[in-house]
């Protein structure tokens, strides 16, 4: 088991439930700037969810596939610390978002099979963090925040020389038994805390964190 959880909650939209979040112990908040997502916020929005934070907060932009102008965009208007890099990226744009932007990156990996963790292994060496998450039907229009999860088997007993998040379909009833089965250090999820797509529900969060403490220990 792991000694300390952190918690990612991506797609947040609106001021109170970053406050509340941050309120309840989550440490990475996730911005999503795609803009076919339901949880896509503008640069402008953006800048008004994120002033003020504790400094121990982590500000994550989510991007899917971004030209470097539209990075660039983001970056000069909002203070991200980290970029998630969530759509077919290669490790050679990795490697060049780092380069000319200077922020840590998170490339997000969908699993669905063995083959997947072989594709996960190729970002190992450029990535800053892994983020390990369900992989999309083929009916779907999203790379991730679909709130479906994969099988956590794939990687159960798995270790990665890099730090690295599950995400796909947690929620507060889950995650005990996710991180039971994959030894997890960080998580990230978005619908499962929602009452309507971007829509935080509090008391789900408080939930969610409450599961958190539940498989931490000192």
């Amino acid at each position: 088991m792991p000694k300390k959880i952190r918690v990612k909650i991506c797609g947040l939209c609106r001021l109170s439930d970053v406050k509340h979040a941050v309120t309840a112990g989550v440490r990475y908040l996730g911005l999503n700037f795609f803009p076919p997502s339901s949880r896509h916020v503008t640069a402008a929005e953006a800048l008004k969810l994120v002033i003020d934070l504790p400094e121990k907060v982590v500000t994550v932009g989510l991007f899917v596939d971004a030209s470097n102008d539209m990075l660039h965009d983001v970056i000069r208007t909002v203070p991200l610390n980290m970029l998630q890099l969530h759509g077919a990226e290669s490790p050679d744009r990795v490697i060049e978002v780092k380069e000319r932007f200077g922020l840590p990156v998170i490339k997000a990996i969908g699993i669905s099979n063995e083959r997947d963790l072989e594709i996960l292994d190729h970002f190992l060496p450029v990535a800053d963090q892994i983020l390990v998450d369900a992989k999309p039907s083929s009916e779907s229009n999203l790379p991730g925040g679909n709130g479906l999860p994969f099988d956590w088997n794939l990687i159960a007993g798995r270790k990665w020389s890099i730090p690295w998040m599950l995400a796909g379909g947690l929620t507060p009833s889950n995650l005990v038994n996710a991180i039971t089965v994959t030894g997890a250090c960080q998580v990230d999820l978005s619908s499962g805390v929602e009452s309507a797509p971007g829509v935080k529900d509090h008391d789900l969060i408080d939930a969610f964190m409450q599961a958190v403490k539940s498989v931490a220990f000192d």
